[in-house]
């Protein structure tokens, strides 16, 4: 993995940030605030950038390339939309990484270190920010719910059949 520093102050990346969907109805200060604690991570082909089961803060935007979502060894998932999100639950909830996520290919992401979410300097500030953080999470996890909800019914129904026409 290589790693840029901290981006904060970087003009460039809040403007192109604003064109994410994801973050487009985010005001310019907090995009600032986000940036401050942010830092681009490039991954090689097959480099796991995250690890199931274990510890940290991160959440990570995709710039570039693609990655798979691994549970239980498993390849469970794939994202390559550019400016989608993964990582959030670790950070809403501070447990282990419930899957591993893997570069497919070159992979650049804006990585975001959440850990600053338990800290308290500008309480109102401070608040405001984190508050849009986690509206930005929730955002996130009820569209993949809403996935997972169709994905569901739609093999729930396939059982059906397949037990109609004596499969199983």
């Amino acid at each position: 993995m290589q790693e840029s520093s901290y981006l904060e102050g970087n003009k460039f990346l809040a403007e192109k940030l604003h064109s994410l969907s994801l973050l487009g109805s985010v005001s310019d200060r907090h995009i600032r605030d986000i940036l401050a604690f942010s830092k681009i991570r490039k991954f090689d082909d097959g480099e796991m950038i995250t690890v199931e089961n274990s510890f940290d803060s991160w959440f990570y935007i995709l710039f570039s390339g693609a990655v798979r979502i691994i549970k239980s060894g498993k390849e469970i998932a794939r994202i390559d939309e550019i400016g989608s999100a993964f990582g959030e639950l670790a950070a809403i909830d501070g447990n282990v990484r419930s899957a591993s996520v893997q570069a497919i290919g070159p992979t650049v992401c804006l990585s975001i270190d959440t850990s600053f979410m338990n800290e308290s300097a500008e309480p109102l500030q401070h608040a405001l920010f984190v508050s849009t953080l986690y509206k930005l999470f929730a955002e996130i996890v009820a569209r993949r719910l809403r996935s997972t909800n169709e994905e569901l019914a739609r093999v729930r129904k396939e059982l059906e059949t397949l037990k109609k026409n004596k499969c199983l």
